[in-house]
């Protein structure tokens, strides 16, 4: 009634057998809903998909100017995901950071498969929801077959991925800041920025600092010391089901 539609047409557009709800009908919606702009921009999307999905095989290849640059991130961990946390890339501090988190070649399954998770996220409930929001943004209208097989993964496996799943957040992420309890070198604190890669749509370059002259500096030196001289090796993206 407040957005001015009939019932029948609001069950039609809920059920998706109207196809082509008018913009007019949209903006209705996201305003009695009380939608915010992220998730005013996820209904529109929903309604007019703009893009195909783009393969797998070619939306997972890093371009390798950006490799180059995050080589040279020595103070900070940096590396490249896709649109559904698979990590695609990572430099020896990233890789020295997660070393030993078993399914940390995807955020998202290390997050709820990895019972160790609740010890390393300080605030594992807050990063939970944010990791999963931030899956329903970028997923919009977009039939991938990786995105379908790891929500099925992750919706047999955990519990608390249903919960968090069918709550139906939406929210891009953008620039947070991460309470970890490191299994070396103790409590930090990593502030994130995020930067959408050009040419490369669904790929973020993620880079994670810490404030300077604070103990989270401290203990993030003490990791990259721990760092042999080995030649970097990047973390690989894995099949959904590896």
């Amino acid at each position: 009634m407040l957005a001015g539609v009939s019932t029948d047409y609001y069950v039609r557009l809920e059920q998706g057998r109207d196809r082509h709800p008018s913009e007019h009908v949209l903006d209705a919606l996201a305003s009695v809903l009380r939608l915010d702009l992220e998730a005013s921009a996820h209904l529109f999307e929903l309604a007019r998909p703009r893009n195909k999905p783009i393969a797998s095989e070619q939306a997972d290849r890093v371009n390798p100017d950006v490799l180059r640059l995050i080589d040279r991130c020595d103070h900070a961990a940096a590396f490249v995901v896709n649109r559904w946390w698979d990590v695609l890339a990572a430099n020896p501090l990233t890789s020295a950071f997660y070393a030993g988190m078993d399914g940390s070649d995807n955020l998202i399954r290390l997050t709820f498969l990895n019972p160790a998770a609740r010890e390393f996220y300080r605030d594992w409930e807050q990063e939970a929801r944010a990791k999963v929001a931030h899956l329903r943004a970028v997923a919009g209208a977009h039939d991938d077959p990786s995105l379908v097989a790891l929500v099925e993964e992750l919706s047999r496996a955990s519990e608390e991925f249903r919960r968090i799943w069918a709550r139906h957040d939406v929210q891009a992420k953008t620039s947070p800041s991460i309470r970890f309890r490191h299994r070396v070198v103790g409590e930090m604190t990593l502030h994130y920025q995020v930067f959408d890669i050009t040419g490369d749509p669904g790929q973020k370059l993620i880079v994670g600092q810490a404030a300077p002259g604070s103990p989270s500096e401290r203990a993030l030196a003490k990791l990259r010391t721990l760092i042999d001289d080995r030649p970097m090796t990047r973390t690989p993206r894995l099949p959904a089901d590896g």
